[in-house]
């Protein structure tokens, strides 16, 4: 395989997997061995085992930390912090891409940036929907009632109101409390549906 039709084979973002590329292809050793040899000239760039992406001067626009993510983890949705901050709801810059998986949990450090993957039970795998993140560049994205729901659920104490004070949350002008309380019932956790009680009388407090 030319270097020329790698290009052309991966989509907008520069991100594949090896097995994008084997298909058709009559020796998948060569092309290994050709993705080792472009990996070695700064070509292509290896996230992890079997996840590459193209380098910079050979992708125009790079790819999204979002669907990143997604491909470094199947059964994967970006959430809890990084989703928070992507809809205006707290105000920290988030250095770590987060995300949701039925798999093992880890955290990643990769050329392209730091990505944690938090682990829940299948029963919990709702709430998201595949949006385009940039063009040509789509991920599975939580709502923003189940990255609020999914960071209630994995952090202890979060049911202390010093902690939900920390979080400094910005409600959304279209966000349904309504909603929240519906996530936060079919979690089945007792301290979300308190942590959520509490936050929502904290609202209603400031909006008096």
């Amino acid at each position: 395989m030319r270097f020329e039709e790698l290009v052309e084979k991966v989509g907008p973002g520069g991100l594949f997997r090896t097995g994008q590329i084997l298909a058709g292809e009559r020796s998948p050793a060569d092309v290994r061995r050709q993705l080792d040899r472009w990996v070695k000239r700064g070509r292509v760039i290896q996230l992890r085992r079997g996840v590459y992406a193209l380098s910079k001067p050979y992708c125009l626009r790079p790819a999204h930390p979002f669907t990143t993510a997604n491909l470094l983890k199947k059964a994967s949705y970006v959430s809890l912090q990084s989703a928070l901050a992507h809809y205006g709801m707290i105000p920290e810059y988030v250095p770590v891409t987060t995300s949701i998986t039925t798999g093992r949990p880890e955290e990643l450090d990769t050329p392209v940036g730091r990505f944690q993957f938090r682990h829940i039970a299948l029963r919990l795998l709702y709430g998201f929907t595949e949006r385009e993140m940039a063009p040509g560049q789509f991920a599975l994205l939580a709502d923003p009632y189940k990255a609020l729901i999914d960071l209630l659920y994995l952090t202890p104490h979060s049911d202390h109101t010093a902690f939900l004070r920390e979080l400094r949350l910005t409600r959304p002008e279209s966000f349904d409390t309504g909603q929240l309380r519906l996530t936060a019932d079919r979690s089945g956790s007792a301290k979300v549906r308190r942590a959520v009680r509490r936050l929502l009388e904290a609202w209603e407090r400031d909006d008096s």
